[in-house]
């Protein structure tokens, strides 16, 4: 089904996850945790495209798989950075041919270690999306609502957000976050300079403190200083800290669902049992707002 469609007569409730890095072993624990995540009842799953596109392949086997074994909508992450045009053919054709509809057009970030130029073909998500336009895939796009690490200002992020709705781009998704404000900033600026698609914020439950200066040092999002405080002092503690991340993203769901967002995306890093905890927190308000 499209995405697009969804959001249309519902609020959305959808999960990410990515390609492992070996298979066999670790592939089978993925289809494990999809299977288990198809108890809550999501509207879609996304499955990225691995660091450089390295994980092509298996984004496509990964989305076959929850799209025609778990009956669930799949969105296909594409990247085109560092993609040929040849590439990129080969993983859509795979994707069409397996009943995907749905694919995220991202230009993606170059790894740390890029001994290349990483945009060679595809410099803008824009460019990808009107590449893959023939495809006929219901096309989203990620967004930033702390704006883009590569951009002055959030409203140079934003013109290149338009310019994504502009190429096909019908949805979109944002970056993680931890305060609030920054998504519905993005909102408001969007729709003053004419983006009218819907803007899905997305969640990563903070339980791990290591994942802290990597989340910054991947998007740069502010961490709130109650949150922050949280998180300094019980840092040696693994299991308060997962109860802390899990009750602070369903607090950001709370209220995100209660000022209007379309939907709710939770990063769960291949985690069921994180998307079980947070959605049996709020099993009245999936069943009542989403129809989960």
């Amino acid at each position: 089904m499209k995405i697009s469609e969804i959001i249309k007569s519902k609020r959305t409730l959808s999960f990410e996850v990515f390609p492992p890095k070996k298979d066999g072993e670790g592939k089978a624990k993925l289809f494990a945790a999809i299977d288990e995540l198809k108890e809550l009842n999501p509207d879609f799953i996304s499955v990225t495209y691995g660091a450089g596109g390295s994980n092509s392949k298996s984004t496509a086997e990964i989305a076959k798989y929850i799209q025609n074994t778990a009956r669930i909508t799949a969105l296909a992450h594409i990247t085109g950075g560092p993609s040929t045009p040849s590439e990129i053919d080969a993983v859509a054709q795979s994707l069409k041919d397996g009943g995907i509809k749905n694919v995220l057009a991202l230009r993606g970030d170059p790894p740390i270690d890029c001994d290349r130029e990483y945009c060679r073909y595809f410099k803008h998500a824009s460019d990808l999306a009107s590449y893959l336009k023939p495809y006929g895939f219901t096309l989203g796009a990620a967004c930033y609502p702390e704006g883009h690490s590569e951009c002055e200002s959030l409203y140079q992020d934003l013109i290149h957000m338009k310019k994504k709705e502009e190429c096909g781009a019908t949805f979109f998704i944002t970056q993680m976050f931890y305060d609030n404000s920054y998504y519905y900033r993005l909102v408001n600026e969007a729709r003053k300079i004419g983006i009218v698609s819907p803007i899905i914020p997305a969640i990563m439950p903070l339980t791990n403190v290591k994942n802290i200066k990597r989340i910054q040092s991947m998007c740069g999002s502010t961490i709130p200083l109650e949150l922050r405080n949280m998180i300094e002092i019980y840092a040696e503690n693994p299991a308060v800290m997962e109860e802390i991340g899990i009750n602070y993203a369903v607090y950001q769901t709370m209220d995100l669902v209660a000022k209007g967002a379309p939907g709710i995306h939770l990063y769960i890093m291949n985690n069921a049992a994180t998307a079980r905890a947070i959605c049996g927190r709020m099993k009245n308000l999936f069943h009542e707002l989403f129809g989960c």
